[in-house]
């Protein structure tokens, strides 16, 4: 035991005569020199590329998987409202006669994407072809996209509807007035129901929802009025109905509390076959295509139309947003004509691409009679 511990101990005496490595560890490491600084801490510059790199990659990872508050907004998808789409009609009707038809009557739409991220938005934007707008203004605060599709298909079908009617009008077809909606607690709530149809408000004969309109005005709260109605294929019948002061204090006249809303009154069924597509837009091109099908001669002989525009049961076309985009979407799929609601006639004018002819358009008379003139050869009206 002795002579090991001598051993060692004349070790460390060599080692503290400088003869050992200076920066190996082991005994004696007390005497020798401390690492060099360089060793032991990062220089700023070391620093700083770290740093950077670490920031690169948390900006990197951010603009790739973390979405922002914008849609971004393009041309999406036409149809041509004659034609087929996955090889059923995009219009069909049922137990009436139609007519051949030529050309193209087509419906634009706009691409709507609000699930983007950072770089996706940098560069939908980059490309030209795509607007980044907040995403507030397409979605309400706190609504689910779910709820904003609901939204989007209950619109869609109703400009379907509103299409139906205005080209039955147009053709001469009758038309019915039904309840659409009771408010509930009002005067005719558990007295009438959505779909009832009306027949007699105030003694006047309903033929359009205008009609109920103008049956109350002139009336009062607290004043009877009677009501004839028809609930599904139940006789009619008629009920005294007291009215009530209305929930907008400007209305002075009687309250009866329902929403009246025009349906075709026909034998037949109109059916469009269109999937994920969403809004009114489509009306006017719906509204045409129905009246090219259901009367004779044909209505674009071989032009290439698209059009767009929100239509109600009149017939009355209203304006549109993401014009520019669909003008884009025309010219693409092969349009050389645009029919363009009035009121869009300005923004059309500034971003119609090269090619593609502008129609201005008030109602759906004045699109079918502007159809007659480009067909003959005349001059149309312009925006």
């Amino acid at each position: 035991m002795s002579e090991s511990r001598e051993e060692t101990t004349a070790r460390s005496a060599d080692a503290t005569d400088g003869e050992a490595d200076p920066d190996m560890p082991g005994e004696g490491s007390a005497n020798r020199r401390p690492w060099p600084a360089a060793t032991m801490r990062l220089t700023r510059r070391g620093w700083t590329v770290l740093l950077s790199g670490l920031l690169v990659v948390v900006f990197g990872l951010t603009g790739a998987f973390v979405r922002v508050p914008y849609v971004a907004i393009g041309p999406g998808p036409t149809y041509d409202t004659l034609g087929n789409v996955n090889g059923a009609p995009v219009i069909e009707i049922k137990g009436h006669q139609t007519f051949p038809t030529g050309g193209e009557l087509r419906m634009t739409t706009v691409s709507l994407n609000d699930e983007i991220t950072l770089f996706g938005a940098l560069g939908l934007w980059a490309s030209g072809r795509y607007a980044l707008a907040p995403r507030e203004e397409y979605f309400k605060p706190g609504e689910s996209d779910e709820q904003v599709q609901r939204e989007n298909v209950q619109e869609f079908q109703d400009s379907q509807s509103n299409a139906e009617v205005a080209a039955l009008r147009h053709l001469g077809f009758p038309i019915k007035v039904l309840v659409k909606e009771v408010v509930s607690g009002s005067p005719v709530d558990r007295v009438l129901a959505a779909g009832d149809r009306l027949l007699t408000v105030n003694g006047k004969t309903v033929t359009r929802e205008d009609d109920v309109r103008a049956a109350v005005a002139g009336t009062s709260p607290g004043q009877t009025i009677s009501i004839t109605f028809q609930h599904g294929s139940e006789a009619p019948r008629s009920v005294p109905i007291t009215l009530a002061a209305s929930p907008d204090s400007s209305q002075k006249q009687g309250f009866m509390g329902l929403q009246p809303i025009d349906r075709s009154d026909v034998p037949f069924d109109v059916k469009v076959s269109l999937q994920d597509v969403g809004g009114p837009s489509a009306g006017l091109m719906f509204a045409l295509a129905i009246v090219d099908r259901l009367a004779p001669g044909d209505m674009v002989a071989n032009e290439h139309v698209a059009g767009t525009g929100e239509i109600d049961e009149n017939g009355t076309v209203g304006p549109i947003g993401g014009i520019s985009f669909k003008l884009v979407g025309a010219r693409e799929a092969g349009a050389t004509v645009f029919l363009t609601p009035e009121q869009n006639c300005a923004e059309a004018v500034a971003a119609v691409p090269s090619g593609l002819k502008l129609i201005k358009v008030t109602n759906l008379d004045s699109a079918l009679a502007a159809l007659d003139e480009l067909k003959a050869g005349r001059p149309t009206p312009s925006c």
